[in-house]
């Protein structure tokens, strides 16, 4: 049976602030969780949920139309959309969101935000310069690459090295520059960052790594791309792919904890005080949330934690503690030159590691990662049924080492 408490919660009006993958996938499941109160979505952008990795690879790549982007939207959920609306800040005493010149009252709050592109300070402000995060960002950049530029990609994660990718498929001549000497070995180590940087170099695109960009050349629109050691990347088009901050600005000075985003317990609940705030959770790439199982704090900016923790979100704002702590497997994947890069767990500095499928010598294989006797991590290469079982293992604590297969 329903306690009051519970009772109250299916009741409450909440407001979700980001009209975002996780913001949308928040509201479905308050209505699958039984609240019949109001739902008010709150975005800064114009259009509804969309889809956002296909903006690296087909809507870049005009295989695709910006109208697929857009995520089904079951009317069903009774929301109300209030977009093209930018937060301000938070008022947690008057329970108040604040937008500008209005404010909105809540009984309950998830905070959907997401993150922005970081970028390089002290570049001047040039035509053909260009990040990748939006709708609109995209469509920019898309329009940009008809007109068969050179192009240099500035930062070789996961959204450079797709673009570059995207940039090779399309003809154009591309120089992916990255500051450290191994990309993504922050992610998953540097001899697994080395095989990921191989994909570049075995298509034929050029690379420049372990230097950092100390200016961009040209008047009004770009021309090229100083590096540290005082070379010149001529590139009539700049795409700045270095990552992502946690979009929390609105939210300082309200009394929440900032930390890497907004800082959650193991149930997603904002903290202020090292305390949980009633009725106030977040999800998605700004929650920096305590994952129980690693024992640590963890913030993932990945699609399928979007999903998986904008469900666990709305399911702590309707049962409280009743519900499970968010503790999953983290997941995420990339395609690039047509080979399907996926992750799941992850990896530390001094994990063991090994090839469990296959061979490092071609693009179809799985390595494994393991730590205090259990498998931890595993990256694979077109193998995506593998990875999925690997996740299943992880989640299970399996034993390592594993056998190969």
């Amino acid at each position: 049976m329903s306690t009051p408490a519970r009772i109250y919660r299916l009741g409450m009006d909440v407001v979700i602030v980001g009209a975002s993958l996780a913001g949308l996938r928040a509201a479905e499941a308050l209505r699958r969780e039984g609240l019949d109160g109001r739902i008010t979505v709150v975005g800064a952008e114009t259009h509804r949920p969309y889809d956002r990795p296909p903006l690296s690879k087909q809507v870049l790549a005009g295989t695709m139309e910006v109208e697929a982007t857009q995520l089904r939207v079951d009317e069903g959920i009774d929301v109300e959309w209030r977009l093209g609306t930018r937060a301000t800040g938070l008022d947690l005493d008057r329970r108040r969101l604040l937008l500008g010149r209005d404010d909105l009252p809540f009984d309950g709050l998830i905070v959907a935000t997401g993150a922005h592109p970081r970028r390089l300070p002290g570049l001047p402000d040039l035509d053909g310069v260009h990040v990748l995060r939006t709708l609109d960002d995209c469509v920019a950049l898309r329009q940009d690459l008809r007109r068969g530029p050179k192009v240099a990609v500035v930062g070789a994660g996961f959204i450079g090295a797709e673009v570059a990718a995207t940039c090779h498929a399309l003809g154009l001549d591309v120089t992916v520059i990255e500051a450290l000497p191994v990309p993504m070995v922050r992610a998953i180590g540097e001899e697994m960052g080395r095989r990921c940087a191989r994909l570049h170099t075995d298509n034929g695109v050029a690379v420049r790594f372990g230097v950092g960009v100390r200016s961009l050349a040209g008047t009004t629109r770009v021309e090229g791309v100083r590096l540290d050691d005082a070379s010149v990347v001529p590139a009539d088009v700049v795409v700045i792919g270095i990552g992502v901050a946690p979009s929390t600005g609105w939210l300082e000075g309200s009394g929440l904890d900032l930390d890497n985003g907004v800082a959650c317990d193991m149930w997603c609940r904002a903290q202020a005080g090292g305390q949980p705030v009633p009725g106030i959770v977040a999800a998605g790439d700004v929650a920096n949330w305590h994952h129980r199982a690693r024992g640590h704090a963890m913030r993932v900016e990945h699609w399928t934690n979007a999903i998986e923790q904008a469900e666990a979100a709305a399911a702590t704002l309707v049962r409280g503690e009743e519900a499970a702590p968010f503790e999953p497997v983290p997941y995420f994947w990339s395609d690039q030159y047509g080979t399907k890069i996926q992750f799941v767990g992850e990896a530390r500095p001094g994990d063991e590691i090994a090839v469990l499928d296959g061979s490092l010598d071609e693009d179809r294989f799985v390595v494994g990662w393991g730590r205090d006797g259990r498998l931890v991590g595993a990256l694979g290469f077109s193998r995506p049924a593998k990875i999925m079982r690997y996740r299943t293992m992880i989640e299970s604590g399996a034993p390592w080492p594993l056998e190969a297969t």
